[in-house]
């Protein structure tokens, strides 16, 4: 990685989902799903789908602050899922989940704080998204990461990801705050 480029680490329900969408943004180099938040290292997928790792499934975006910064990576973030159900997306259950934003630095932080604050105002119930320094990326396993492109017929491809990809696309590319996500989607 450059010395222009930098990273941003986001958990918001399944990684596939998350990752999907954050391909689709100008400036954005590569998102890999992983696992962060948590207690144990090197953990697996199937470790990670027991809760017991203490891990949050997220992705890792490498982005060229040029082209976009961290502040609008975290307005599109929060049109990304809905940050007011604690452990769970939609049809997804468990802690690993939950929203939480992985800062890489005090200046993500503070900007993560204030973007935290300034998203509430727009949903009805208050936000539950954790804010906390990142410790460790562990990358997915390769059958979990660019999923949605390498299985774009799957079913939860289709039933889940397409619908989300459809509203996330119709959102303007500006740094303006983006609606809550559609209700399409099912609330936990």
């Amino acid at each position: 990685m450059s010395d222009n480029k930098q990273k941003a680490t986001f958990g918001g329900g399944c990684f596939w989902c998350m990752e999907a969408l954050f391909q689709t943004l100008d400036g954005v180099e590569s998102v890999t799903s992983g696992y962060a938040g948590g207690h144990q290292r090197n953990p697996t997928y199937e470790q990670v789908c027991t809760g017991e790792t203490g891990h949050a499934e997220v992705v890792q975006i490498v982005f060229d602050p040029e082209k976009i910064d961290y502040a609008t990576l975290l307005k599109h973030f929060w049109k990304t899922h809905d940050p007011t159900t604690l452990h769970c997306q939609g049809i997804d259950y468990g802690t690993q989940y939950r929203s939480i934003i992985l800062t890489h630095d005090e200046t993500q932080r503070e900007i993560a704080e204030k973007s935290k604050q300034t998203a509430n105002a727009e949903f009805s119930d208050p936000i539950t998204t954790e804010i906390a320094p990142l410790d460790h990326f562990y990358p997915a396993e390769p059958t979990h990461r660019d999923y949605y492109r390498t299985h774009p017929g799957a079913p939860y491809c289709t039933l889940v990801i397409q619908p989300k990809l459809d509203d996330f696309l119709q959102v303007p590319r500006t740094a303006s705050l983006p609606t809550p996500p559609s209700t399409r989607i099912p609330r936990c």
